[in-house]
């Protein structure tokens, strides 16, 4: 038995513009990911006392610590603070990406991507 597919439906033209789409969309987004990786993302923690620079790649680029927040009776308070400044500029990368990602997609989750 043969199966009939009706003419019209899904034509060659319309298959090419939508791979030249997806095409163009890849761009974007390979684009997009190195301009984001380049990028330097700041937060600080306590006030000011602890500021940590991360790139888009999520890697550490430089950590300040301000004297006044070492106090040899509370590593503990400083540890802390070091990590909170770390996790804020980690999701600011994140948030910039999801952001700038959803421009190009229109807010269609995409496998795979980031």
């Amino acid at each position: 038995m043969r199966s009939r597919v009706p003419k019209n439906i899904g034509g060659g033209s319309n298959m090419n513009s939508m791979i030249k789409q997806a095409q163009k969309m890849q761009d974007e987004i390979t684009a997009l990911q190195s301009d984001i990786e380049a990028r330097e993302f700041s937060a600080t923690s306590g006030g000011g006392v602890v500021e940590v620079t991360v790139t888009g790649a999520k890697n550490i680029k430089s950590l300040t610590i301000k004297p006044e927040a070492v106090d040899p009776d509370d590593v503990e308070m400083l540890q802390d603070l070091v990590v909170s400044a770390i996790n804020e500029a980690m999701n600011e990368v994140e948030k910039v990406t999801e952001d700038e990602m959803n421009k190009i997609t229109g807010g269609v989750a995409l496998p795979g991507l980031f």
